[in-house]
């Protein structure tokens, strides 16, 4: 018979001592051998959540009861017989085959949060210790004019250089909508879109190249320069193929598997949104989010002004002091060169991470949640990636987008090789890469472009290749 709660006509165990006790029997030698054959861990065998069945009755415990028992014996502790029992000298300590955290098979299945957590306060140790030290030699040598001083003011034509930017983008659709009419030919569409872009880039070289301005100055419009330059790219691009897919449809002479995404449509809407949205590659539509995250929006912008602070004090404290106390590298001893290169190497990394978290992170999610953007991959996790290659393809989504959808494919449909399709990606990149430099500094040394180049992994088949076609 059960054990039961109700005191009238409830059979008592002569061996219960109390109501909240729990029966038990002394381990036995058959118990002791199973204890040692078990793999079960020391915690899960001194529970004491199992029913135990009285050798002399045939009485059992009941479940609600076991469980009252179970939660009884944690809040009393463990059991001092399991106890006494568990932890002898002879229980064994070694029961199975186990590799150690850091050996080669085991390393790469642990978490190494630990590790991790330990590296960021060396690291912030170490460059607390710098800091100080610049501080003591140099002192604070950020002056009051970092942020504006009255010399940002003789850099107004490349402001008004940069408002007038958006002429591009409305000459290009005053071109679609002719071309959607019909009024113009196709050829003189596709030349008008080459000399709309070709002066987008062109225009903010030559304002450059006339005005003594700031370096900032001229690399902010060089980059919004290229940015437009891309974009009008697309856009042109784009529209050409959705009205060729739309003849051919209309003719009966698209392929049975032939789907267009969107409807072939100018709209001064769409190109409005484009040209603002975090993008290269155009469409009409894309996707939105349901509403904009006001609080989140603050967060980041916070985030933005403090990481843009961090960068310019490591450019002011750092940078600037190391370049102007060092000799032509040149004209000095190689040793001291390379020394200062690799003193150099340190600040130059923090700022490069820094503007990657200000601009990729920061202000292209804060754009795209004032915009309501969707698609907000505007970066992989290149830090994992194990190639040259591979990096360039994971570190700016927006331009490799571009670069695979209007340059690298399109090649590879004309007939051209794979190998020299890369090349022409590469060497297109470079240029931008030159021009973002090389115009602000008035410096044409093709320091950027060769390397870019030097990264391209392809050999001299190639190289060849490339020159038959351009010969």
């Amino acid at each position: 018979m059960a054990i039961s709660d109700d005191p009238h006509g409830a059979v008592r165990n002569p061996k219960v001592l109390n109501d909240s006790s729990v029966l038990r029997r002394r381990p036995s030698a058959a118990s002791v051998s199973g204890f040692f054959e078990s793999s079960a861990t020391v915690e899960s065998e001194s529970s004491g959540e199992e029913s135990v069945k009285d050798s002399s009755s045939d009485d059992s415990i009941s479940s609600d009861q076991n469980i009252a028992a179970a939660n009884s014996d944690q809040n009393r502790g463990p059991d001092i017989s399991s106890i006494k029992f568990t932890y002898r000298p002879s229980v064994p300590a070694h029961r199975r085959i186990k590799e150690s955290p850091l050996s080669s098979d085991n390393i790469f299945r642990q978490s190494h949060a630990g590790l991790f957590n330990l590296c960021i306060v060396v690291l912030v140790a170490v460059n607390s210790r710098l800091i100080i030290e610049n501080l003591m030699k140099y002192g604070w040598l950020i002056k009051t004019g970092f942020w504006f001083s009255s010399k940002s003011l003789r850099d107004w034509p490349l402001f008004m250089c940069c408002l007038s930017l958006a002429i591009f983008p409305l000459a290009a659709f005053i071109v679609e909508k002719l071309a959607q009419r019909k009024c113009i030919y196709e050829h003189i569409v596709v030349l008008l879109h080459i000399i709309i872009a070709t002066t987008a880039v062109l225009y903010p070289i030559l304002v450059i190249l006339r005005c003594d301005s700031a370096f900032v100055s001229g690399v902010t419009l060089m980059l919004l320069a290229c940015i437009v330059w891309l974009k009008l790219v697309s856009y042109a691009h784009t529209n050409y193929d959705l009205r060729a897919l739309t003849n051919s449809i209309e003719k009966g002479e698209a392929l049975p598997n032939t789907h267009m995404e969107y409807a072939y449509e100018v709209s001064f809407k769409s190109l409005a949104y484009f040209m603002v949205a975090p993008t290269l590659c155009y469409q009409p539509r894309y996707p939105r989010t349901p509403s904009i995250r006001k609080g989140w929006v603050l967060r980041q912008f916070v985030k933005l002004i403090i990481f843009t602070g961090v960068m310019g004090f490591i450019i002011e404290q750092y940078i600037n002091p190391i370049v102007k106390n060092s000799q032509h590298p040149f004209k000095g001893n190689i040793l001291y060169a390379i020394e200062r290169v690799l003193k150099l190497s340190v600040p130059n990394l923090y700022v490069w991470l820094c503007m990657f978290y200000c601009f990729f992170h920061l202000w292209l999610n804060i754009l795209a949640e004032l915009l309501r953007f969707g698609d907000r991959e505007f970066y992989k996790d290149w830090w994992n990636a194990r190639t040259v290659e591979e990096y360039w393809r994971m570190w700016n989504m927006p331009v490799h987008k571009w670069m695979i959808r209007h340059l690298y494919f399109p090649c590879l449909r004309t007939g051209i090789p794979k190998g020299a399709a890369v090349l022409i990606a590469f060497m297109v990149s470079a240029l931008f890469h030159e021009l973002c430099i090389a115009v602000p500094c008035h410096i044409f040394k093709l320091w950027a472009f060769s390397g870019i180049m030097f990264q391209v992994k392809s050999n001299y088949r190639v190289v060849l290749v490339f020159a038959h076609l351009l010969l």
